[in-house]
């Protein structure tokens, strides 16, 4: 009996200790000290980070409304994109800058709670503080939609949100993945894609537990939706020059005048809206991805 209580509690330190180590984190408190919100310059931000993509409504194309509803299939279940507009109710209307950092950059909710990582916080982790206060300050300008959230789809056990905390441990590191000596306009590159464009949340395939496989960074992936596959954006498994990729990010138009289709047609909506030379640092990083 003795032995079996010892075991019990060593087991219940374990279990505090995990819980401890893998509880949500938060902005810290002077993260946003000192600094000004731009909107103008925070709706380039908010076009990088395709916002709009996700959290307009279903079959509408207007991305200054952001009521969410919009369904994403995964293995895990469906998940359903919240309001993020500025209504006070149903949107983060009532949420402090600081609130909304912790979302964005550790994804954890105003009362504490470990978001779902369809929610790309992992690679928004990598956002710089005036890059935040811009989209907060953008975010605020837009009008606000009283749409109520929908709950997310999904089943025993991946409805455990504690669990995420373990996840988040395992696969949210902020750190870079193309490390090495860049110059400033790959550094850029690497900014907008590994970080606000999230890039590698579509073309990067997962493991078992959804954790990107960053032995093949975007080299491809199964479609979530089980339609078809992402392909992967390696510049050695395209044929075309640096011009034809830019025309491709920036029109939708390919070399041979197809033109760009699915949620990719999005996304070329969205950086479409960025200066030219932040659509050549993408290039310019691309180049310097290795092959696989």
């Amino acid at each position: 009996m003795r032995r079996l209580i010892r075991w019990v509690i060593v087991l219940a330190i374990c279990l505090g200790a995990a819980l401890f180590i893998t509880r949500p984190r938060f902005a810290a408190p002077n993260l946003l000290d000192g600094l000004v919100a731009d909107p103008a310059r925070g709706s380039v931000v908010f076009a990088a980070m395709g916002c709009a993509s996700c959290h307009m409504a279903e079959n509408d194309s207007t991305p200054d409304d952001l009521p969410g509803g919009r369904q994403f299939v995964s293995d895990f279940g469906t998940f359903i994109a919240p309001n993020i507009s500025p209504d006070p109710t149903y949107g983060i209307g009532a949420w402090s800058d600081l609130e909304i950092a912790t979302a964005v950059l550790h994804g954890t909710s105003p009362r504490g709670q470990h978001l779902y990582p369809a929610f790309p916080y992992s690679s928004y982790a990598r956002t710089t503080p005036q890059d935040i206060v811009d989209l907060i300050g953008h975010l605020r300008s837009l009008p606000p939609q009283a749409e109520p959230n929908a709950p997310h789809q999904v089943g025993f056990p991946f409805n455990i949100r504690a669990a995420l905390g373990g996840w988040k441990l395992l696969f949210a590191g902020s750190g870079w993945v193309l490390q090495g000596n860049l110059t400033e306009t790959e550094q850029r590159g690497r900014y907008l894609v590994e970080g606000l464009g999230h890039c590698a949340e579509c073309h990067t395939p997962r493991n078992l537990l959804g954790g990107l496989k960053r032995s093949k960074w975007l080299t491809g992936a199964t479609n979530p939706s089980g339609k078809g596959r992402i392909p992967g954006i390696t510049l050695d498994q395209l044929d075309w020059s640096d011009a034809d990729v830019i025309a491709y990010l920036t029109t939708g138009f390919t070399p041979d005048f197809d033109s760009v289709g699915g949620s990719m047609a999005e996304v070329v909506d969205n950086l479409s809206q960025l200066p030219r030379s932040d659509i050549e640092a993408i290039v310019a990083y691309l180049r310097r991805v290795p092959t696989r």
